[in-house]
């Protein structure tokens, strides 16, 4: 099957990298510009590639690493070298390493198409077309899971990805629906075009028509001049709405019809818009319910519902747990610029024990915290915020009482503590026990 060829272009100057992307995109070919060659990278883990095109010299990274870390993702994956003449002997250096041309600056633009064209040639236009591999994508890493149940839904994503069908996402506050549908999108053939997202309990029901489908100039006082909505941006690409259970029963004919034509018309418009749109919608709510109150139309509902993705909480899920902290730690330390800090054995068991009501989002946040506010490089019970504490009755399991009564020891000790200012001695007379059975206690609940 033959396609167009992909190229990914790395390079600092902004203005030559853009003049790239133009004159080989009317050759024919894919192209996508990065000024920065860590993107550029970033984007080869994620999307399909035949050719790139990068400068020998770049601040963050140089031309040999930026090769060599390409061969690494994709192997076999063509490279031209740009090169100014006092660089020529390390572009020698890249061509040794597999690079398969290279371009002194400032060159002439034909010789650059003449270049790609030739490197071009030399891939089989006849292989299948390459696959995206799912394993790459940071969504599906947050989503690799011991759960039965989430790997069938890893599964079914990967199926379904680039399917046309509407998606509906169920699950509770917190569980990652729009993970999910940044997955679908990514994963689609639509991933180089737009991901719009719109979040119906954000925007007030009276806003909520006009921003989805836009409005004409003087459709309603203040529209002084023509809006795009949701719609219209999101054409080609994918369009996620989130709350879909808040949407006003007066908007959901209007939704019903474009999902069902393919078309629309603005808000005080009279021409109609065609739209090509793979729309995923997500609630925490039971649309079912709705249905039977009468506050959701039982047709939008099954036009939506083709397809359903719900998201067990992450109570029900407590096999992923150290998976996830080690991820959040990570990507917090990361944030934060600072060494990759690791949860006591105390605090993972009280993960465990805990309820998580705001499901993974809380677990996310809770880390991030916490490798703010933590001194050392271990992360204690100390280090949680309080509310956790308050909730020990609902996280630990009711037969569990030594879970329910240290949590509640230590809570007490550590507000002890800072009520005096971290003084031992008179935190131990203030809660009627010994410097040294405090000293006991604070060594086993890992407190400082």
């Amino acid at each position: 099957m033959n396609y167009a060829k992909r190229i990914i272009i790395a390079e600092d100057e902004e203005n030559l990298g853009k003049l790239l992307q133009k004159v080989l995109s009317k050759e024919g070919y894919q192209v996508k510009y990065y000024s920065n060659p860590l993107e550029a990278l970033k984007a080869l883990e994620t999307e399909m590639a035949d050719i790139v095109i990068s400068d020998i010299k770049m601040p963050q990274l140089n031309g040999i690493d930026f090769l060599n870390k390409c061969k690494d993702i994709i192997p076999g994956i063509k490279m031209l070298i740009m090169t100014a003449f006092a660089e020529v002997d390390t572009a020698i250096e890249a061509l040794r390493l597999g690079a398969s041309d290279f371009l002194i600056k400032p060159f002439d633009l034909n010789d650059m198409v003449k270049s790609v064209n030739m490197t071009a040639q030399t891939i089989d236009d006849s292989r299948p077309e390459p696959e995206l591999n799912s394993l790459n994508l940071p969504e599906m890493k947050q989503l690799k899971s011991k759960s039965p149940k989430m790997q069938e839904t890893v599964k079914l994503i990967e199926k379904i990805a680039d399917s046309r069908s509407t998606v509906l996402i169920t699950g509770e506050t917190g569980t990652g629906k729009e993970l999910i549908a940044q997955a679908l999108h990514k994963l689609s053939s639509r991933n180089d075009k737009a991901f719009i997202k719109f979040n119906c309990a954000a925007i007030p029901e009276t806003l909520i028509e006009s921003e989805l489908f836009g409005y004409e100039k003087g459709a309603f006082t203040g529209a002084l001049h023509r809006k795009p909505g949701r719609f219209e941006l999101a054409d080609k690409g994918t369009l996620f709405i989130d709350e879909i259970g808040d949407i006003p029963i007066t908007v959901q004919v209007k939704l019903l019809r474009t999902i069902q034509e393919k078309e629309f018309e603005r808000l005080g418009g009279i021409s109609t818009i065609k739209t090509d749109v793979r729309l995923i919608t997500a609630t925490n709510k039971n649309l079912e319910k709705l249905v039977s109150e009468l506050k959701f139309r039982e047709d939008l509902f099954y036009r939506l519902n083709v397809i359903n993705i719900d998201l067990p909480p992450l109570r029900e899920r407590k096999e992923d747990l150290n998976d996830l902290c080690s991820y959040f730690l990570i990507k917090s330390s990361e944030i934060s610029q600072q060494t990759q800090k690791e949860l006591s054995r105390q605090v993972i068991d009280f993960f465990h024990n805990y309820n998580w009501p705001g499901n993974i989002r809380e677990l996310e946040n809770v880390i991030e915290r916490c490798v703010l506010v933590s001194s050392y490089q271990r992360i204690e019970l100390s280090d949680l915020p309080d509310r956790m504490f308050n909730q020990n009755k609902k996280t630990c399991p009711d037969h569990d009482l030594d879970c329910v009564m240290d949590s509640l020891e230590a809570s007490v000790i550590k507000k002890a503590l800072a009520e005096n200012n971290g003084n031992r001695t008179i935190t131990a007379q203030k809660l009627g026990i010994s410097r040294r059975s405090l000293h006991r206690k604070l060594s086993k609940f890992m407190i400082e």
